[in-house]
């Protein structure tokens, strides 16, 4: 079956997708698998459907330096700071491991030393992104072994582009020498120094307000954060780097703004959107004439990232005082490998330093780890429950490092409120409730307001209340109320939609300025209804009561 118009071409991928998608969803598997599967159904090896070859690899490239964006976005330089010597010790200990025991393995199983280079580097990234799904669905997200899981998968994350910046930089240059060794080095370390002048500059003097700006429309700020994300990119490869670098530090500059949240959410399906062309490519281009080969290796690696990489983080987490419970959950979360596998090999590949062969190999670990590894984790306490005699060895016998840790969690202050709408009602609520010794949190899509909070060193935050993307990113486990401000009904039913979906369980009151927006929020569940104007009349009425002297009519 041949189709002809590319957007014809492009329609009948994404019904493919849907149908394939909806089957991944049943079976509990994530949607890259399917996106690699469609990508088969419709390549050479299956229905060969699959002609606009330029414009699906362009809408990949666009996907690749949108979810990297997205990556640099959520290394706050105030979350790098707190993640502590575990999450560094432990992200280090895995990716030395897996490099070395995988590059020894990998040259045991015939293949040659660049080629092994590549496939054990591969090898030590995992899935940041389907890590935290996994853990954003099952509300773990928060946990201890949440937290350091993601302070380990973000030290990753440097690993990966630095990675990249290398072999970018060896295959623009070139090695042949130890002279040339140190040019590429001198070339990179040069670079590395220009880049980080730049970025300080943009991130000190110009992106903040320019940012704060832009956020005064929701749909600019998105279409700034994609030009900004694929501008840098472009920058990126024009300078000697790589698109995926470029992207990385365009989402890093932004992540100490007070906007990354939003951004964050409103790129998050955007970027599931393109990654769908990236896997569609990358599974339609599949040679399986290399991946027959390539079986028997890939079941070898991938019992070794299943088994291996959970061990050696096991262990390192135990060796520091952490409890066998906290590092098996932990470790679970590295016994896959990721997207960012796939694109390093894929580089490798553009620059003429490995085979398809590599990228077979490697693809084929990345299904069979992702798919395991997804149950591993979706079924984390029962598997722990099964093995949990035999963890003995990897717990201290005063776990003293977890026993701190949670004596400094007891004392964390997480908001008690949080209060969605910040105008002259929300505001002034939000600073008595602030001042009567609550802990209180305020939401609010106008940056002007945000900061007007800020200013008072009241906490608030910029997003918007009917985003469930958004809503997950707040703190909404220890809050017992939430209060909305807002004025229009429709806004309340989105949010009140998303809170349900990001799993609140707290209670929520309402704000309303007519009987038919009271009514209406009763109907939708809410428990306490507030009218600033009645309110405000019983209280003139009791306080003139109170106050006026009314003298006696003699009769």
């Amino acid at each position: 079956m041949t189709i002809v118009q590319p957007f014809a071409e492009l329609a009948l991928l994404l019904v493919i997708t849907a149908v394939v998608g909806a089957l991944a969803l049943r079976l509990r598997q994530p949607m890259l698998i399917a996106f690699i599967a469609v990508g088969i159904l419709v390549g050479p090896a299956g229905l060969e459907l699959v002609r606009a070859h330029d414009q699906i690899d362009l809408l990949a490239q666009v996907g690749v330096a949108v979810l990297l964006f997205l990556v640099g976005l959520k290394l706050d330089l105030q979350h790098v700071r707190h993640i502590g010597p575990v999450a560094l010790a432990t992200g280090l200990g895995q990716l030395a491991f897996t490099i070395l025991f995988g590059f020894v393995l990998i040259l045991l199983l015939g293949k040659d030393w660049l080629t092994a280079l590549y496939v054990a580097v591969a090898l030590t990234f995992s899935s940041t992104i389907i890590i935290i799904k996994l853990l954003s669905d099952k509300r773990e997200l928060d946990s201890l072994h949440g937290r350091i899981a993601v302070g380990f998968l973000i030290v990753q994350d440097i690993a990966v582009v630095l990675a990249m910046l290398v072999m970018s930089t060896l295959g623009s240059q070139g090695l042949e020498d130890s002279g040339d060794a140190l040019r590429v080095a001198g070339s990179i370390l040069g670079r590395l120094a220009l880049a980080a002048l730049l970025l300080y500059v943009a991130m000190r003097f110009i992106l903040p307000p320019l940012v704060k700006v832009m956020a005064r429309s929701q749909e600019l700020l998105l279409i700034f954060a994609v030009a900004w994300g694929t501008g840098l990119a472009a920058l990126g490869e024009w300078a000697g780097f790589s698109k995926e670098a470029g992207a990385f530090l365009a989402g890093f500059s932004l992540a100490s703004t007070p906007y990354r949240d939003a951004m964050s959410a409103r790129l998050t399906g955007l970027r599931d959107f393109l990654l769908l062309f990236f896997f569609i490519d990358l599974g339609s281009k599949l040679d399986f004439s290399t991946l027959d080969a390539e079986v028997g290796p890939a079941i070898v690696l991938a019992l070794f990232v299943l088994i291996g990489n959970p061990l050696i983080v096991m262990a390192i987490m135990g060796h520091m005082g952490y409890r066998k419970r906290t590092g098996f959950l932990a470790g679970l979360t590295v016994a896959q490998i990721s997207e960012f596998s796939i694109i390093f090999v894929a580089m490798g590949i553009s620059m003429g330093h490995v085979g398809q062969d590599a990228l077979g190999l490697t693809t084929l670990v990345g299904i069979v780890t992702i798919a395991l590894s997804t149950y591993m984790i979706l079924y984390s306490h029962p598997l722990y429950e099964r093995l949990q005699p035999w963890l003995g060895v990897f717990e201290r016998r005063l776990p003293y490092r977890e026993a701190r840790v949670e004596q400094q969690a007891s004392q964390e202050q997480e908001p008690q409120v949080i209060v969605f709408g910040l105008g002259r009602y929300g505001s002034r609520l939000l600073h008595q409730l602030h001042g009567r010794g609550l802990r209180v949190l305020g939401v609010d899509f106008d940056p002007e307001a945000v900061d007007a909070m800020r200013v008072r060193r009241l906490a608030a935050r910029y997003g918007d209340a009917e985003d469930p993307a958004f809503l997950e990113s707040l703190p909404l486990a220890h809050a017992t109320w939430v209060i909305t401000t807002l004025p229009e009904w429709q806004v309340n039913r989105g949010l009140l939609h998303a809170l349900e979906a990001a799993g609140y369980r707290g209670s929520i009151a309402g704000v309303v300025r007519d009987e038919r927006h009271e009514q209406a929020m009763r109907q939708a569940g809410v428990e306490r209804i507030i009218n600033p104007f009645l309110d405000a009349t019983d209280h003139a009425a009791e306080a003139f009561a109170r106050n006026l002297q009314i003298p006696e009519q003699n009769p």
